[in-house]
């Protein structure tokens, strides 16, 4: 099954406390949430990985 990752935004200013990022199979292996963006500040250093 692809990998599914829980992301928390920290922007004090952004109504998303948190989303999950769904992945295919093909993501390479050295892909982070650094690359990733907040889907509503579209900040990118606000973003930490979720460990459940």
């Amino acid at each position: 099954m692809p990998p599914t990752q829980e992301i928390e935004c920290t922007n004090d200013e952004c109504f998303l406390d948190m989303f999950e990022n769904h992945y295919t199979y093909d993501v390479p292996d050295d892909y982070g949430v650094s690359e990733l963006q907040c889907p509503v500040c579209g900040g990118t250093d606000c973003l930490v990985a979720i460990n459940v």
